[in-house]
């Protein structure tokens, strides 16, 4: 095959230029004066043209119609809810980072999966570069993830680590996590931008050579974004985050980008000292569990993903002994909750002014999605009046400034979910296709304003 030749270009002077966004300047400055992104300004060299040849092709291109597609079927990893997450299971020669803060559980899960996957699928190579063997030995031990495919190597160097992989050919690779390993051939230290941008492009060129799916654990920063250069997030297949509380021992796992699936499903997880779990229903883990009903409390769905969770808040309003009365929260957006007490406080006869309020949200779980905006405002009234709510109500719906309940999202599945659940009867917003197919023996009433709710639910 005849060759053609092409421009590109050499190094040659100096400047410098951000990792990042590639600004450039003729200094070095610790801080990009573009993206404001900090240590990503790197030495490069003023560009002039040579030419080269084109590679003769090896293989040609295919008609896309004559790909086998057959070899990039999911596999199952053995946990569900990582799976639900990923569309299915993982894919051959994907690779699927995973970020999350430290001691959230990603090394516990990920070594979960490593023995479920090599008891079903076979070989599996999990290098770790922050703990030695036999940490991960006891942690491997005490969570019950010994199997005999799945083979452990502490290890910093990329090359001794590419050079295991070589060896085993595993059919899964983990690597925790790509910020301490490091290449000899680049040059700074284990984490820095140029480190991680050479350690990722290796690992993923291997894993489509070999077709091996590979999973890499990624650091975030304070700001909760991943550490290391924004090229590690387009050159990975699929980026998920492992998200949850210290002091709580739920966990969730959300994919951010995938190529082989959707993005809008959530997994969730109950770590505790024996391991972690996935948890196909975690709506008991919010909803308080009383004999009675009690007053200042409302259940409502929200949707994570495509998945509706059943949640509680929670609401208590105490008199004020300031002048300028408390506004507390936990687990809700204390911006969105001041808005209500003031829609309440204006739309309603409602006085609230003299009040401390304190709303919140039972096991740890944060909502954020307007839906929950009328399960917030029933609450608090319901704290006001000291009247419980019915008992098997659920509510949810936006609320607006002028008093307004508006439509949301999943409307018919949150009632499903709800009455699946055992519950009977819902408050929700009235919407022109109406609520969809309602199950037998539940009760649906639709809302067009705050006040009907309340009228509903408050009768004087």
């Amino acid at each position: 095959m005849a060759k053609t030749a092409r421009t590109v270009s050499t190094k040659s002077g100096n400047s410098y230029k951000c990792a990042e966004c590639g600004w450039t300047t003729a200094k070095w400055v610790g801080r990009c004066g573009e993206c404001q992104a900090w240590g990503t300004v790197e030495e490069i060299g003023v560009t002039v043209a040579r030419t080269t040849a084109a590679s003769t092709v090896a293989v040609p291109a295919a008609r896309i119609a004559e790909v086998d597609a057959s070899a990039s079927d999911y596999l199952a990893t053995g946990v569900g809810e990582l799976d639900r997450v990923l569309g299915g299971g993982v894919v051959p020669g994907a690779v699927v980072l995973l970020a999350g803060e430290p001691g959230v559980g990603k090394s516990t899960l990920l070594l979960d999966v490593a023995a479920k996957f090599a008891r079903e699928n076979g070989d599996v190579l999990y290098v770790t570069g922050e703990e030695s063997a036999a940490q991960v030995k006891l942690r491997a031990e005490r969570i019950g993830a010994i199997a005999d495919a799945l083979y452990l190597t502490a290890e910093n160097d990329l090359g001794t680590a590419l050079g295991h992989v070589e060896q085993l050919k595993p059919r899964l690779l983990i690597v925790d996590s790509v910020q301490t390993l490091s290449s000899a051939e680049t040059d700074g230290t284990a984490g820095g931008v140029s480190q991680v941008r050479e350690v990722a492009a290796s690992l993923i060129a291997v894993a489509k050579r070999l077709n091996m799916t590979t999973l890499l654990v990624g650091h975030v920063t304070k700001e909760g974004s991943i550490a290391g250069p924004r090229l590690l997030e387009h050159l990975v297949d699929v980026v998920c985050q492992f998200e949850g509380e210290r002091h709580s021992r739920l966990r969730l796992l959300r994919a951010t980008k995938n190529r082989y699936g959707p993005t809008d499903e959530v997994g969730c997880f109950d770590l505790s000292e024996q391991g972690i779990e996935g948890l196909a229903d975690p709506s008991g883990l919010f909803v308080s569990r009383t004999k009675d009903p009690v007053s200042g409390t409302c259940i409502t769905v929200a949707l994570e993903g495509k998945r509706p969770l059943l949640a509680e808040v929670q609401s208590l309003l105490a008199k004020s002994a300031t002048t300028q009365p408390r506004r507390a929260t936990s687990g809700l957006d204390s911006s969105r909750v001041a808005m209500l007490l003031a829609v309440l406080q204006q739309r309603t006869e409602a006085n609230l002014s003299e009040k401390d309020s304190y709303v919140a949200t039972v096991g740890g779980v944060k909502l954020t999605e307007p839906a929950t905006d009328l399960s917030i405002a029933l609450a608090v009234m319901s704290a006001n009046t000291g009247k419980a709510l019915p008992a098997r109500l659920i509510a949810f719906g936006e609320v607006g400034l002028a008093g307004e309940v508006r439509p949301v999202p999943g409307i018919n599945q949150r009632i499903q979910e709800a009455h699946r659940l055992g519950f009977s009867h819902a408050v929700v917003p009235a919407s022109p296709s109406g609520p969809g197919p309602i199950p037998t023996g539940f009760s649906v009433r639709e809302v067009h304003q705050l006040g009907e709710a309340l009228s509903l639910l408050f009768p004087h």
